[in-house]
């Protein structure tokens, strides 16, 4: 029963932060959009460190590292890739103006529920290796919800939805998470090492995320290089080192 209890105590948290869009409504667009970049930068950090620090060598660790791991990692950045091609949506986390143009509302409540289901997956995945990995996963998920939720609530608003409807469908798009945690534990029983294959494709994904999205996202929006993204992302990195030490004695 622990372990689940912290798979659908973390989904649910994570879910919860869809409700962060509501700061979009508090703030004025330049100074959000200054916010944002920096946590832009510490959520390219903190996937990169979550990859990278944990769930790569987690596999190294287990013995499970070989050219069918290397595979699936690719397997993640392609299916990544997919999502965002098939589906015409993007991890953008720039407030929508006429300067800044999103795609139609449905389309990215749908592309966003589907990335949120993998979410899910992958936290669940995560904390069936073992409870530090999933700690440290859910942080670096949340690191990212958090700029990527605020420009889907900008993007549900410019969409022509209201302030009360944005916040309520951004919420029932995030919950897919808890859908695809509870498809993680019910298949974990049938497949004994299903983490062993979605643990790669989260590490791909995280990657792909952090290089074709993030980094992007902030050398787009940033005028010559900004020492305070820079830190932002060292700071990601570092915390999802910090997180390393829950690991030993494991």
């Amino acid at each position: 029963m622990g372990v689940n209890f912290y798979i659908i105590l973390s989904v649910i948290i994570v879910s919860l932060i869809s409700v962060v869009g509501i700061l979009f409504l508090l703030l004025k667009q330049e100074f959000l959009k200054k916010i944002l970049l920096f946590l832009v930068a510490l959520s390219a950090g903190s996937l990169l460190g979550g990859a990278f620090l944990h769930l790569i060598p987690e596999l190294v660790h287990e013995g499970l590292f070989n050219i069918n791991t290397s595979l699936l990692i690719l397997g993640g950045i392609v299916f990544f890739f997919i999502i965002e091609n098939f589906l015409h949506w993007r991890h953008c986390h720039v407030p929508t103006s006429k300067q800044h143009p999103h795609s139609f509302g449905t389309m990215n409540l749908i592309g966003d529920g589907i990335h949120n289901l993998t979410d899910g997956m992958i936290i669940a995945a995560a904390y069936l290796i073992n409870i530090p990995i999933g700690i440290a996963t859910t942080l670096a998920v949340i690191f990212h919800e958090i700029p990527q939720e605020i420009g889907d609530f900008g993007v549900l608003l410019y969409a022509g939805f209201s302030k009360t409807k944005a916040l309520m469908f951004n919420f029932l798009s995030a919950l897919t998470a808890l859908v695809g945690a509870i498809l993680v534990i019910i298949f974990s029983g049938t497949f004994e090492n299903i983490s062993h294959v979605i643990i790669p494709i989260a590490a791909g994904g995280f990657i792909y995320i952090a290089g074709s999205d993030l980094i992007p996202e902030i050398h787009k929006n940033q005028k010559g290089f900004s020492i305070k993204n820079f830190i932002a992302i060292i700071l990601g990195i570092l915390i999802m080192y910090g997180l390393t030490f829950l690991e030993i004695g494991h």
